[in-house]
């Protein structure tokens, strides 16, 4: 009977460890479903992470052209800028020039009424009758204060424009 009871120990050892085993099984397959099932979720995961990164780089490009469109207008309306501000430092500069000859024949036309006034009267001066002339609009009676006053002020405005 001892074989017998041998025989039995060694029966029932195999049977536990072939229990042991289907339950390890078991629960292998569960793990194995699992991951099966976070593969497919981790496959839709990185579908969608390959989406937006295609959508991203599109919209990359879109901005890049965008900037270089930016770049070159905002480089030519700077180029006309610049070129509006030399014509207009020009304008000024001319401008200025003006008024420092208007201003210097109104001195000189004051100067000479002066040392007129001043000097003495030798013989009646004859009036000579010439047609008054009216060059670039501005009469010939328009008196030198007048005429500086209207340069003056045209300068100023120029000035004002200018900044």
């Amino acid at each position: 009977m001892s074989s017998f009871i041998v025989s039995l120990i060694v029966e029932l050892m195999v049977s536990g460890l072939l229990a042991a085993t289907i339950g390890y099984c078991i629960v292998l397959n569960r793990r194995l479903l699992r991951l099966r099932s976070d593969e497919q979720a981790l496959k839709a995961t990185i579908a969608e992470l390959i989406t937006a990164t295609e959508i991203a780089e599109r919209a990359i490009h879109g901005l890049k052209l965008t900037v270089r469109e930016c770049d070159g207008t905002l480089g030519e309306r700077l180029r006309t800028a610049e070129r509006f501000v030399a014509e207009i430092e020009r304008e000024v500069k001319s401008g200025q020039e003006v008024v420092e000859r208007v201003s210097r024949i109104t001195e000189a036309a004051r100067t000479a009424a002066v040392e007129r006034e001043n000097a003495p009267q030798v013989a009646p001066i004859v009036p000579v009758t010439v047609a008054p002339r009216e060059p670039l609009g501005i009469p010939a009676h328009a008196s030198a204060a007048s005429t500086l006053a209207a340069a003056n002020a045209f300068a100023a405005r120029i000035n004002t424009r200018a900044a």
